[in-house]
């Protein structure tokens, strides 16, 4: 299970993944592979563009029962497979910019992801997210298991 640490509006979530390191980075690198894990709550299809190059940009849309949630944003960091970094604006942000970093940790056959999310206005627009990339980040790990 996912392990949420915050700290002045940022969120931290760890979690060991059932795959090398430059798998759990090809995941986050795919369009198509992100379309099957990236639905987080009531979201039922993900679609995204994704230009992964520093200065590229990205656009995730996901479509909820509800409602849908548009995400956009640049890559800021872009190291394979160790690292990547990326503007994060969406309403759940209030259209402010957010910063997403991951970190890929190699653990031998598995590896380890960190996930920080920082520049949040206010706590409760941090803890409103911590839900949601957990649930991402468990969907993951059961995508790199099959």
């Amino acid at each position: 299970m996912p392990t949420p640490v915050a700290a002045a509006h940022k969120l931290v979530i760890r979690h060991k993944m059932p795959a090398p390191r430059e798998a759990v980075y090809a995941a986050w690198t795919d369009p198509t592979c992100i379309r099957q894990w990236m639905c987080p709550g009531d979201v039922v299809h993900t679609e995204a563009e994704l230009d992964v190059r520093v200065g590229g940009s990205y656009r995730i849309l996901m479509k909820g029962g509800r409602d849908d949630y548009d995400h956009t944003g640049t890559y800021q960091i872009v190291e394979p497979p160790s690292k990547l970094a990326f503007t994060w604006i969406s309403k759940g942000t209030d259209h402010q910019v957010t910063l997403v970093t991951l970190e890929f940790l190699d653990r031998g056959k598995e590896s380890e992801l960190v996930l920080t999310q920082e520049r949040f206005a206010s706590e409760s627009m941090m803890r409103r997210h911590e839900g949601g990339w957990t649930q991402i980040v468990e969907k993951l790990a059961i995508q790199l298991r099959k």
